[in-house]
């Protein structure tokens, strides 16, 4: 037994001794897969958030709280009789075998071509689980997860649609289509809709995701590096602030534009 080996046994009977009846946590054993899964959500993001800070100490911590929602799940599952955590490996290990014949199967792939493998595999096995169970072969919408973020949800479904031909020719024609949702807002704003108001905005953002789609843009990277840069600036003008004794609160917009001005210059 390798070391990967050896410290993973260690995980799975630390997550059995805290699962036991008897002698287990009582937090532990009161959880559900409904009760763990935003535990495993904010996990994810907080691996992302390590890697995006260049953080390696971090991020090993974070993978490994990941990794341990991974070992809950499983061990859940294996209560029930369901599965357990070999049958995750292996599954995967399965999975990705099949999606890379150009690594196992010695077929001949240009790169170009890879993206169009890999998707038309991952629709043969959506359909091959739906005869299994005896369900309707869902549609070309059909797997992209409800619990996604809305942006990189709508980013999916927009690459899926536009992969059987239903898609902006090219990126004005979409900008175009961001421009006339703006106006949509717009009108809805003045008849003081605020369904309306709601519905257009979720237009317009829909329309926004698959310009950055066109643009070979993230719209989830993006918005988090906006995000960041806000709080950089934000931050900047706060420590103007307190350096010449002004009270937030109280400040004018003119006195707000001038500090965010700084802080622009200031390269935050």
């Amino acid at each position: 037994m390798n070391e990967a080996e050896s410290a993973l046994g260690r995980l799975l009977a630390l997550m059995a001794r805290l699962r036991d009846p008897q002698r287990g946590c009582p937090w532990d054993l009161k959880q559900t897969f409904a009760t763990i899964a935003p535990y495993t959500i904010e996990e994810a993001y907080e691996v992302a958030d390590a890697i995006e800070r260049s953080d390696p100490a971090h991020l090993r911590d974070e993978l490994g709280d990941l990794l341990f929602q991974v070992v809950f799940h499983a061990r859940l599952a294996e209560e029930r009789g369901w599965f357990d955590f070999a049958g995750v490996a292996h599954g995967i290990t399965d999975k990705l075998t099949r999606r890379h014949p150009h690594v196992f199967a010695g077929a001949h792939l240009a790169p170009e071509d890879l993206v169009r493998v890999w998707e038309e595999q991952k629709a043969q096995e959506r359909a091959q689980a739906a005869r299994a169970q005896g369900e309707p072969q869902a549609g070309v919408l059909g797997g992209i997860p409800r619990a996604l973020p809305a942006l990189a949800r709508a980013a999916k479904l927009g690459r899926r649609a536009a992969r059987v031909g239903f898609d902006w020719p090219d990126a004005a024609q979409v900008r175009a289509k961001v421009l006339e949702e703006v106006h949509e807002v717009d009108a809805a704003v003045r008849e003081e809709a605020h369904a309306a108001v709601a519905e257009e905005l979720g237009d317009l953002l829909f329309a926004l995701v698959n310009w950055s789609r066109h643009l070979e843009v993230d719209p989830e990277e993006a918005l988090r590096a906006a995000n960041a840069k806000f709080e950089r600036r934000f931050a900047h003008m706060e420590s103007l602030a307190r350096a010449r004794a002004l009270e937030l609160k109280s400040l004018s917009a003119a006195e707000w534009d001038a500090l965010w001005g700084e802080a622009k210059l200031n390269g935050t």
